[in-house]
């Protein structure tokens, strides 16, 4: 699939912090994808889904959102189950996936030290992930975390103003109507997340059954 480099940049070195990471973690893992990882899914679509960033041994191995990790299994399951994944499973970029109306990106395009970007570098990246929300046109974008949902409304602030933050809290299940998207929101499925309890498979597949109710 190609790209315009307005919504994803496979050269893009803007963070020296995390440029430096991905040569790193590259130096230590020759075979890994280590680059800003690529959208995955419908150009056009009625669900986005928006997550953190890549995760070092997921998406920044593979180079597919949420693939061969720990999340992997959840996310693409429970897509399955809704109509939104062809296979339950996403264990790589040459398997037989595809998403149905569906589209999978992250807030921040490369793999954070710790999992955690800086404010500045979701801002940098906050260039790519408007104009992708512009051009996918989705009806219901859900946000798996509080920074993705932060980071989303940011940009929907360019094309709503007016728009107060305080006026949009996360909370998992929430949902908010921000001019013709819905917003909703779901705690990540992160390891931590799901070993603690914190979010149960329960818990997200009620996230994806608010979704159907609107695509």
């Amino acid at each position: 699939m190609q790209f315009d480099q307005a919504i994803y940049d496979p050269d893009c070195r803007q963070c020296p912090r995390l440029a430096s990471f991905l040569d790193q973690v590259k130096g230590n893992h020759p075979n890994y994808f280590c680059r800003p990882v690529p959208p995955f899914g419908s150009q056009r679509a009625s669900l986005l889904i928006v997550g953190l960033a890549p995760g070092m041994h997921g998406a920044n191995a593979t180079g597919r959102p949420f693939t061969g990790d720990w999340c992997s299994d959840l996310l693409y399951g429970t897509l399955h189950r809704f109509g939104f994944a062809k296979l339950p499973r996403s264990v790589s970029r040459d398997d037989d996936q595809e998403l149905i109306d569906c589209r999978l990106t992250n807030a921040v395009k490369c793999l954070p030290p710790q999992n955690k970007p800086t404010p500045a570098e979701t801002r940098t990246c906050a260039r790519y992930l408007g104009q992708e929300i512009a051009e996918v046109r989705p009806k219901v974008i859900v946000c798996l975390g509080a920074v993705a949902h932060d980071a989303v409304l940011s940009c929907l602030k360019v094309s709503f103003s007016g728009l107060k933050r305080t006026d949009y809290r996360f909370g998992h299940g929430a949902e908010h109507a921000v001019g013709g998207v819905r917003l909703i929101d779901s705690y990540h499925p992160s390891r931590y997340n799901t070993n603690t309890g914190r979010l149960t498979p329960d818990m997200f597949a009620a996230v994806f059954s608010q979704v159907r109710r609107y695509v």
